[in-house]
């Protein structure tokens, strides 16, 4: 399980979805105040989602099609949560209640990069099991 390269990228999306929401801000409000992930439980739902999903997908080392499948629905679910954050940042008039935008918001990018290639090894897996097959 774990010396599969896919766990790895896996393991690495939950640290970006479950434990850097904690350490990066999202963004600085017009007043100064910084801006987690923990002060809207949409966005906490939405990263924790992502980070459960992923894990899952890791104990689902046996089963590489639904490991592929959880993947894609965990890729579908960072994008949503990044256009949300890209339909927050550009919907206010005049950023009028976001002034700075921080690392947090690129999370989701960095996850679903972690994402695909975990996924493209899950294929690459499937690819090679089933050439063996052919062969018996």
């Amino acid at each position: 399980m774990i010396q599969r390269i896919q766990t790895l990228y896996l393991l690495l999306a939950v640290i970006i979805s479950a434990g850097l929401i904690f350490v990066f801000h999202l963004w600085t409000d017009s007043e100064g105040v910084k801006v987690y992930a923990l002060d809207n439980y949409l966005y906490l739902g939405l990263f924790l989602g992502s980070a459960l999903l992923a894990l899952t997908s890791i104990f689902r080392f046996k089963d590489r099609k639904s490991q592929f499948v959880l993947g894609r629905l965990n890729i579908i679910l960072n994008f949503i949560l990044l256009g949300i954050f890209v339909y927050q940042s550009l919907s206010l008039s005049g950023e009028i209640n976001i002034s700075e935008k921080g690392i947090g918001i690129l999370l989701p990018i960095f996850s679903i990069v972690c994402l695909v290639l975990a996924n493209k090894a899950i294929k690459k897996d499937e690819d090679l099991v089933k050439s063996v097959d052919r062969l018996r």
